[in-house]
């Protein structure tokens, strides 16, 4: 692999970095973000460690065979960011790309343009493949890698390591050379304008700071007894569901979502939705609602919202729901959107203390949605 020392492309220049680079290398890693996403850098991060970096750090990473480019403004050619490669294995024709922009570069698409520059000139010299690892919980980094085409491969286990000495794991997103240009595929698109809402319902993504409602309304009684297995969630992992919550939705496997009222705003419950077979085009749907806002139509109203999306933007061919024997009201929930019940499947899901508990599935079909 032959890389050039300047790429210009995609509205960024790629160049070795300089020694005026200083202050904006300090102003973009010392910024929390950065110090949060980034392992290994000192805290904080001084014009000292800049300089390391712009003298020794830099120059390492070509002479490892790997490459470290100063993203700038072509009109300005201050510098926006770095992007560059690392952990070379040549006899793979592999490498790893990472990149990190100024605070007050970001949402400008310049990571988007820094990284496809990058991608494409290794790719041209010899690159075959590239992998783009980010942290769970960085949503921005994780729309990066899907906009300049890199697809989900899977969780590197304790791939990352913490500031507290801790391991954790760390997403994989690739791209060949041999991939088409472009934005890689989603398998659970955004929401149009971020909501589906029938104007009396509203469905959004859960959010960190819908932690809360969601711990409180998940360990109510009821709603913990139609969960397979029956065990109340911690606050921890509620806490942890809900920072995942775009995680999971960019990778393809849930789509969690908080329904709300529209005339007050109010949370009324939660809902998802999740591919159980993607090859056959099929996903499940999840729902639960607040005592308050029960028997008031609100939970048929969000099922509605969440089918008509399933099988309109998400493009799947059947939707199916598990629910135990004797939950008439979410029963009836689903007939009134048009699923049907396909029978009872005997000690399907795991109780308590090894017991196990019968599932009542039903299943809706595109042309069957009320």
């Amino acid at each position: 692999m032959s890389l050039e020392q300047v790429v210009e492309a995609h509205g960024v220049r790629l160049r070795p970095f300089r020694a005026e680079d200083v202050p904006d290398v300090v102003d973009g890693l010392a910024d929390p973000v950065s110090q949060r996403f980034m392992t290994g850098l000192p805290s904080p991060y001084t014009e000292v460690d800049a300089r390391w970096w712009i003298d020794a750090g830099a120059p390492a990473a070509w002479t490892g065979g790997g490459a470290a480019y100063a993203v700038a403004d072509p009109a300005t050619d201050r510098l926006l960011g770095t992007v560059g490669l690392s952990n070379p294995v040549p006899a793979r024709g592999q490498a790893e790309i990472g990149y990190w922009v100024r605070a007050a570069a970001r949402g400008r698409g310049v990571a988007t343009a820094a990284t496809r520059a990058l991608a494409e000139h290794a790719f041209a010299s010899g690159t075959a493949r590239l992998e783009l690892l980010t942290d769970a919980e960085n949503g921005p980094s994780q729309r990066v890698a899907l906009a300049t085409g890199f697809r989900y491969e899977g969780s590197r286990r304790s791939a990352g390591s913490a500031r507290d000495g801790g391991r954790h794991d760390l997403l994989a997103w690739v791209r060949l050379a041999g991939d088409p240009p472009g934005p890689a595929a989603r398998l659970l698109p955004d929401l149009p304008d971020g909501v589906l809402t029938d104007q009396v319902v509203a469905l959004r993504r859960l959010a960190p700071g819908d932690a809360e409602l969601m711990h409180r309304l998940h360990s109510r009684p009821e709603v913990v007894a139609n969960q397979a297995p029956p065990v109340p969630p911690t606050r921890e992992a509620i806490e942890r569901r809900c920072r995942l919550a775009e995680s999971g939705w960019l990778t393809g496997e849930i789509a969690r979502l908080l329904i709300t009222d529209v005339s007050s705003g109010k949370p009324v419950g939660s809902c998802g939705l999740s591919y159980t077979d993607v090859a056959g085009g099929e996903a499940s749907v999840g729902y639960a609602l607040l005592p308050d806002w029960r028997g008031r139509g609100y939970a048929t109203r969000a099922v509605r919202l969440l089918a008509t999306w399933a099988f309109g933007a998400v493009g799947v061919a059947r939707l199916a729901a598990g629910t135990v024997p004797d939950n008439i009201a979410s029963h009836r929930v689903l007939e009134r959107v048009g699923f049907h019940s396909e029978g009872l499947q005997r000690g399907r899901l795991p109780g308590l203390a090894g017991t196990r508990l019968d599932d009542l599935t039903f299943a809706l079909l595109p042309g069957g949605l009320r």
